[in-house]
């Protein structure tokens, strides 16, 4: 009866527009109130309980990384480094809009922020070169739908938090299913370009790339330092979430510029002589090769015997000296001798760099920019912990009634087998996700369906990916698909004109969404190769 009553309630509510996060909440109070044996002070021990969770703190973190990466510099460099891989292919610039998208979402983890950041920048791109509006749009719509499977992501954090699967296991389980999906969107944009004759860009060789791979590096390395991190067993991915947010602070503040009191001051000027700059620019690969080196190399040997941080250090400077001397000679000319006069002529463009950002190292937390990202970091993180707390409480409410093993027992007495439950998870989440924000129907629907998968023998993590593909295509399907009213905001077009636009890619989607569910082995090979099996005590 109780159970009954439980769904009736959560569903009325729902219809009645009230919020998700209420509707949970406001459910589950009164089932405990007037329907269950279980105590009312449950509730409160309940929600302090799920504000303690250590896996949720990296939420706010990667939001606020997210918030920072998401200015337009990061995703204008992004953009010019995937249209010098690919963009002279048929149709080269929409399937760079997929790789650019690939690559941002391994920076935010979120599918809404992946859209804004690339499609604003992408879109009116696509346009200039003769796409269609509808053609773009629905492009971005769907490629923006990887921010949620490519790690890291907040929604694969939400997973762990509700069954308690580990995040780094979640994490590698994205990498191979990303890419695939990534791949099969770019194969079919250019079967379409070959159809509809869509232009190419002017292949510009490889020093486009290589000097597009530099101005995206810094963005870029910030995945390197999240999962190198993780998986060199130097921090958690909570740890790694706060990590990345300082990080990104540092690098749109203090290298890209693109917001803050230095915003749009360039670190090498116009009036600069070119042996300034050869010299400044020697100076930069060398303290940029020993930056990276330091850091890959701790995440490499951190349980290496017999490897020292002198040593370590010492290695970095020899090679970055290397490194600094020969683009000096190769830049410079005059050989080795040359390169004393370089780095002297380099010094007036140190000390105005360096003094501009003493000036202003106090003023760039408390800027106006500063504070508008974090205020807005902040709005979308009590948000979403608002709904993730009540969720919890109601799949408490489904522990203590034991819902779950009731609908367990129910299914495998019909004769359920993982293949046909599979299905049935598919067909609930493809429904709820048409209505529903990720977060809140993955924390609904994961405390039910989880020990019926453990009982039928579906992986974990397999499961995990499943849903998180689930939540990917109901963020672009109607009524409440959350990147098609990003993509609508953007491209000033109509919720209808973007979801028929959106429609032909998203049978590429349900097409993975089949294979991620009967190829387990796409999820599970990489996160089980490199830290082994997920166990579960059931």
């Amino acid at each position: 009866m109780e159970p009954a009553i439980l769904f009736v309630l959560v569903l009325l509510l729902l219809f009645l527009g009230v919020p998700v996060a209420v509707a949970l909440g406001l459910s589950s109070l009164i089932i405990i109130a007037f329907f269950s044996s279980d105590s009312i002070s449950s509730v409160a021990l309940q929600l302090f309980t799920a504000s303690q969770n250590y896996t949720l703190l990296a939420i706010p973190f990667f939001i606020l990384a997210s918030a920072f990466m998401s200015t337009g510099g990061v995703a204008r460099r992004i953009i010019r480094f995937a249209i010098a891989s690919v963009g002279h292919f048929r149709g080269g610039l929409a399937m760079a809009s997929v790789l650019a998208c690939m690559m941002f979402a391994a920076l935010s983890g979120s599918s809404p922020a992946t859209v804004v950041a690339i499609g604003t920048i992408a879109i009116a791109g696509m346009r200039q070169v003769g796409y269609s509006k509808e053609f773009a749009a629905g492009i971005i719509a769907n490629a923006g739908t990887l921010g949620i499977l490519i790690p890291p992501s907040i929604v694969m954090v939400v997973y762990s938090a509700a069954t308690d699967v580990s995040v780094g296991r979640m994490f590698l389980a994205g990498v191979v299913p990303g890419i695939v999906a990534g791949l099969m969107l770019m194969v079919a944009i250019y079967v379409m370009a070959r159809v509809r004759n869509l232009p190419a860009e002017e292949w510009k060789g490889f020093h486009e790339i290589v000097a597009g791979g530099k101005e995206a590096g810094w963005g870029l390395f910030l995945i390197i330092i999240i999962l190198g991190g993780i998986y060199g067993g130097v921090f958690t991915p909570t740890e790694a979430a706060a990590v990345a947010a300082v990080y990104s602070f540092a690098v749109a503040l203090f290298v890209y510029r693109d917001m803050g009191p230095m915003k749009d001051e360039r670190w090498v000027k116009e009036d600069d002589g070119r042996r300034a700059r050869v010299g400044f620019s020697a100076t930069v690969y060398a303290l940029a090769f020993f930056f990276v080196w330091m850091i890959l190399s701790f995440f490499l040997t951190a349980d290496w015997e017999g490897v020292t941080f002198e040593g370590r250090t010492l290695t970095g400077l020899i090679l970055s000296l290397v490194a600094m001397v020969a683009y000096a000679v190769w830049r410079g000319g005059g050989g080795v001798a040359a390169l004393p006069g370089l780095l002297a002529a380099s010094l007036p463009i140190w000390q105005r760099n360096l003094s501009l950002m003493g000036r202003n190292f106090l003023r760039a937390f408390f800027n106006e920019e500063t504070r508008k990202v974090t205020v807005d970091a902040a709005r979308t993180t009590v948000m979403l912990m608002f709904i993730i707390v009540n969720a919890l409480l109601f799949a408490h409410v489904l522990t203590a009634e034991r819902i779950p093993q009731a609908i367990t027992g129910l299914m495998v007495d019909a004769g359920f087998t993982w293949f046909t439950f599979l299905i049935a998870v598919n067909l609930l989440l493809l429904l709820g996700g048409q209505f529903m924000e990720p977060s809140g129907l993955l924390l609904i629907v994961a405390p039910v369906v989880f020990p019926i998968a453990m009982e039928l023998g579906v992986d974990p993590v397999h499961l995990g990916i499943i849903m998180v593909v689930n939540m990917e295509i109901g963020m672009i399907t109607p009524p409440i698909g959350l990147n098609l009213f990003v993509t609508s905001g953007i491209t000033g077009m109509s919720l209808i004109q973007v979801v028929r636009a959106a429609a032909p890619f998203v049978l590429v989607l349900f097409i993975f969404l089949i294979l991620v569910t009967y190829m387990p082995i796409m999820s599970t090979w990489l996160p089980y190769s490199l830290m082994g099996p997920e166990i579960v005590t059931r």
